[in-house]
């Protein structure tokens, strides 16, 4: 008996030595310093919890999770995330340089799978950005007063999404480049941005359930050519203070392939310069797939204020015969000076 009890807690205690402890993949910071070393030292699984207050800095990760174990970076509202830069020599191609911040208020660069929620970035060059960093969730944070754009999923971050969250006041230094959720790259810009072929595929990214305005100084959703497939859905857009400038006049802009639009609700009202609720363009940067093209719109509620044309303006249509865009008739529009669509609606 004496035997069997020993090798019994032999067993025991060589089982409590290796289970891992339930806490041990959180970690929990108050300051910038513990923060940007969660970030830098993150593993697959780990929560970075943050506690209310301001952390100033440079906050980045090349760390990737897993699918099956992502990385959290989690904090309450009031967890806010400025970044006073940028500072340094640039390199020619935005990555994690030593020497230079990019002024970004929160970086994921090379880094898939991983979970942002609740916190709030505020008072940078850019809010967040996402680059070759896939399945990426965002959800229920805020974004406000930054100088260019809010969220960026650049440079093929694809299988992505925003939901739940809030973006306002973007674009204080360059109106023109201060969108909401900004999905690819412009093609003068995927020699930086593109992969995969050159091209940026920020594929299948899904915009749900946020509220994106006022004062954005771009669109409030901007998809760029060369991506596909993507979702933006239950979204509210408050046209308020869209500058005009850069061709931004509508609450999104969409060159990409694919992509369902339903059941958001948009609004403008003075000050500033609108064209349209959503349209479409078909940029001519490569023959291997049709820009602008196959997008669906459903269920949209928009009311132009009296100043824009169309809910809907589709451009380009003979370039996209063999991809039509459709818009059903559920869409609805008041206020406009020319109507619904400018094409034939869909029953």
């Amino acid at each position: 008996m004496k035997g069997t009890l020993a090798l019994a807690a032999a067993v025991l205690t060589a089982f409590v030595t290796v289970a891992p402890s339930a806490s041990a993949a959180t970690v929990d910071v108050s300051t910038a310093a513990q923060l940007q070393a969660a970030l830098a030292s993150a593993t697959p699984g780990t929560t970075i919890r943050m506690a209310a207050g301001t952390y100033r800095g440079s906050f980045v990760s090349q760390k990737a999770g897993t699918s099956s174990q992502p990385i959290t970076l989690t904090g309450p509202a009031n967890a806010v995330l400025i970044n006073d830069g940028p500072s340094g020599t640039a390199p020619s191609c935005p990555a994690p340089t030593a020497g230079w911040d990019s002024g970004y208020g929160l970086w994921l660069y090379g880094a898939p799978y991983w979970n942002l929620t609740g916190f709030t970035v505020a008072e940078s060059k850019k809010g967040i950005i996402l680059d070759n960093s896939h399945h990426i969730t965002i959800d229920g944070v805020y974004v406000h007063h930054v100088d260019e754009e809010a969220v960026h999923f650049r440079r093929s971050s694809a299988d992505s999404v925003i939901r739940n969250s809030r973006i306002t006041d973007t674009g204080l230094v360059q109106k023109g480049y201060g969108e909401g959720v900004y999905i690819g790259s412009a093609h003068s810009n995927w020699k930086c941005h593109g992969n995969n072929g050159g091209v940026d595929k920020a594929d299948r990214v899904q915009v749900l359930d946020n509220r994106i305005g006022p004062n954005i100084g771009a669109e409030p959703i901007d998809v760029k050519e060369g991506t596909q497939g993507g979702v933006i859905r239950g979204n509210t857009f408050n046209g308020q203070g869209i500058s005009g400038q850069n061709s931004a006049d509508s609450w999104v802009d969409v060159k990409g392939t694919g992509y369902l639009i339903e059941n958001n609700t948009g609004t403008f009202s003075s000050p500033g310069t609108f064209a349209n609720g959503y349209e479409t363009h078909n940029p001519s940067t490569s023959p291997s797939f049709l820009n602008g093209c196959g997008n669906t719109w459903r269920n949209n509620k928009s009311d132009l204020g009296g100043a824009g044309e169309y809910a809907i303006r589709i451009t380009s249509t003979s370039k996209c015969r063999e991809r039509p865009n459709v818009v059903y008739a559920s869409n609805t529009v008041t206020r406009a000076t020319k109507g619904l669509t400018n094409i034939p609606v869909t029953p």
